[in-house]
């Protein structure tokens, strides 16, 4: 596997090894003892699935301490804009973001360590996005951020007529008033 890092400190997407022949292809998508030596550190201990349809953008979403949530992130089916937010108060990118497209075609996977905000946008007409996380769901420790922030202008790469967003992602507050602990 090829790690590629990011203008983030420890933002890292993740190039795994892919073997394809007349079949398909073969593709290991996680191999704790690879990592390891690697130097990412991690124990995951849940694994998520959403299937969403074009437009949808989904974020930005995270976890306050003691359960923030580091995520392996990938799209096994369909193409997403995926982004991630530093809320690390003492990095000297606090307030940055970083997005990258993965599909289930480029089989890149962008890891997001704890003390970061997510979230995606579906570029294709369907996509099923898988989630490995270091943490367990912690519904009182969740927060969220506006994703249409105007201080962060993230660009979800969704034409604003088409997106399509949850009642609860409306009503997050924005980076500036949001909780941040770490």
């Amino acid at each position: 596997m090829e790690i590629i890092k990011t203008p983030i400190p420890d933002l890292l997407i993740i190039k795994p090894r892919v073997f394809g022949d007349p079949r398909g292809f073969f593709c290991e998508t996680y191999n704790e003892k690879t990592y390891l030596e690697a130097g990412i550190d991690l124990r995951f201990c849940q694994d998520n699935q959403s299937k969403s349809t074009y437009g949808v953008i989904r974020g930005l979403h995270y976890q306050l301490n003691p359960l923030s949530q580091s995520k392996l992130v990938s799209a096994a089916v369909g193409s997403v804009w995926d982004v991630a937010v530093d809320l690390r108060k003492n990095s000297p990118t606090f307030g940055q973001w970083f997005g990258v497209e993965l599909t289930e075609e480029n089989h890149l996977q962008f890891l997001i360590p704890q003390g970061f905000a997510h979230g995606f946008s579906v570029l294709s007409e369907t996509a099923l996005f898988t989630y490995k996380c270091d943490n367990f769901y912690s519904p009182t420790l969740e927060r969220g951020i506006m994703y249409n922030d105007s201080d962060l202008a993230i660009d979800w790469k969704i034409p604003a007529d088409k997106a399509i967003i949850s009642e609860k992602d409306t009503k997050h507050p924005l980076f500036k008033d949001a909780d941040k602990n770490f």
